[in-house]
């Protein structure tokens, strides 16, 4: 029997799911020693095991509860690698993440839309704008070899952390009033540049407090021995979504909220930082497979109607869209071609991405809507493939060339 979103999960989907990750934690430490990372295996399972002769599942695009998912989801990656960031150090390295942030991230923007509206003229600039600004946002878990891997300055693997950790809640106001605009035809009256503003302050606010205050009470809580170890892990993994949920709720930028209220409760709990924060990335890891398995089963098969457009914007947007904004961006900082060079490509697509795509299906007129997730399909699909395979090689290559300029 076939598994349908549409009216909840059944069985079928959920044996699949974990037949997948029983298998992947048997192998999972070869293919990476292979560059073969869990995004590229579970897209592979989901677009397998729900589409053509192979299909055992039944999963539908649009389907409720997807767009929550990878929400949540990414809310939670947030709140993770955020929490492992040492605010002394972002806030010595400011300057680094703003420039990429307030300098190279609306150039990707506008770089982005100007090449999707040259590439699929038939499309408004509402729609292309609405494209350029899904795919700009970064995923530091798609690099996850040149994030973690030690050989790379600190300072550098700092940098692309927050820079992904903080565009992805930036750009959220953009595209959803770009998705009205699209539709309606409107001019920047339609939501103000002051209600984003608003939206990012009330995350950045709320993100804090929740993340400050819930740090404080579980650290009290331990002092006092009066908090379930076996609860406390939990207990942090529900902070992040609660930052991310209670945020929303109130009108603030969730994913923002969940960046910054890692950054605060890390600054509050440095003494067992590490120790609480192993089962939120244990959650976040399983929740990001499973977003990945319906990436691969819902939005791949999309592919089926790209044309060489797409393909040519998804190398456009990981490459030239991306990278030569950074380099303007850093200008200045006198870092050598290296290192410009992997701060521009370690810009891969990933969960917001999705997120978005999700949003503009649920948003703009059906063909447009189609062609947007197809556009931005083709460029997660490229990205988690093309980042996944290059990470470890670039980041043994960097490291080496950096120890050997020492």
């Amino acid at each position: 029997m076939g598994a349908t979103v549409e009216h909840g999960l059944n069985l079928a989907v959920v044996v699949a799911i974990a037949s997948g990750l029983v298998l992947w934690s048997v192998v999972a430490e070869r293919l990476e020693r292979w560059n073969i990372t869990a995004p590229i295996v579970f897209v592979a399972v989901g677009l397998l095991l729900a589409n053509g002769p192979t299909r055992l599942v039944d999963v539908r695009l649009g389907g409720p509860g997807i767009a929550e998912l990878a929400e949540i989801t990414l809310a939670v990656v947030l709140f993770g690698d955020a929490a492992r960031v040492s605010l002394a150090d972002v806030r010595h390295d400011l300057g680094l993440p703003s420039r990429l942030l307030f300098i190279g991230l609306p150039l990707t923007m506008l770089l982005g839309t100007v090449a999707a509206r040259l590439l699929f003229p038939s499309l408004s600039w509402w729609v292309c704008a609405v494209i350029g600004a899904a795919v700009a946002p970064t995923d530091a878990a798609l690099g996850a070899a040149i994030v973690n891997d030690e050989r790379v300055p600190a300072r550098i693997r700092r940098v692309l952390n927050v820079e992904s950790g903080l565009n992805d809640g930036i750009v959220t106001p953009f595209v959803k009033f770009f998705i009205v605009a699209a539709v309606i035809g409107t001019s920047l009256e339609t939501e103000s540049e002051g209600g984003a503003l608003a939206e990012l302050a009330i995350g950045v606010a709320g993100g804090a407090a929740i993340g400050a205050l819930g740090g404080w009470l579980m650290s009290r809580a331990r002092a006092a021995g009066i908090g379930a170890k076996s609860y406390r892990k939990v207990g942090v993994t529900a902070l992040a979504i609660l930052s991310y949920a209670a945020l929303v709720e109130i009108g603030g930028n969730g994913f923002v909220a969940a960046f910054v209220a890692g950054l605060a409760y890390g600054a509050v709990t440095t003494d067992e930082r590490d120790e609480s924060l192993e089962f939120t990335h244990q959650s976040a890891e399983l929740m990001s497979v499973i977003v990945w398995f319906f990436f691969g089963a819902v939005m791949v098969p999309t592919l089926q109607d790209a044309s060489w457009q797409e393909v040519l914007f998804a190398v456009g947007a990981l490459t030239v869209v991306r990278m030569v904004p950074v380099a303007v961006a850093l200008l200045g900082t006198g870092f050598d071609a290296a290192t410009v060079g992997v701060l521009g490509w370690f810009g891969p697509r990933g969960l917001a991405s999705v997120v978005f795509a999700l949003l503009a299906l649920e948003g703009l007129e059906p063909a447009d809507a189609q062609r947007a997730v197809t556009i931005i399909t083709a460029t997660v699909l490229m990205s988690v493939v093309a980042h996944g395979v290059s990470a470890g090689p670039i980041a043994a290559r960097y490291g080496a060339t950096v120890r050997s300029a020492r």
